[in-house]
């Protein structure tokens, strides 16, 4: 993997671009952290990866959610729980439009 700073793609830009026609794919990071993944692709394939990209981070946002819910023990509620809490919520929403 190769790993090219904010300040690369200003000072290098040739060089970054190049890396990223040879190996398809560069991270870019900033203040040592990974921030940015730049990945070759072409008209053809445009579509195609942008829907593909999209799925990940739709699946990686579901995972995280996941997670979550079983950190807090929400992962357990049964669908009785679950529908107390929806009545509650909505409740509570009518009662502050009131206000």
């Amino acid at each position: 993997m190769n790993f090219y700073t904010v300040r690369d793609l200003r000072t290098h830009p040739r060089e970054v671009w190049d890396k990223l026609s040879e190996t398809q794919e560069i991270i870019i990071t900033n203040n040592g952290k990974p921030t940015a993944l730049m990945i070759g692709i072409d008209d053809e394939s445009l579509e195609e990866v942008l829907a593909s990209v999209r799925q990940s981070m739709a699946m990686r946002a579901v995972n995280k959610l996941r997670i979550a819910s079983v950190r807090s023990g929400r992962s357990d509620m049964t669908s009785e729980d679950i529908d107390e809490e929806i009545y509650k919520a909505r409740k509570e929403k009518r009662e502050c439009s009131r206000q």
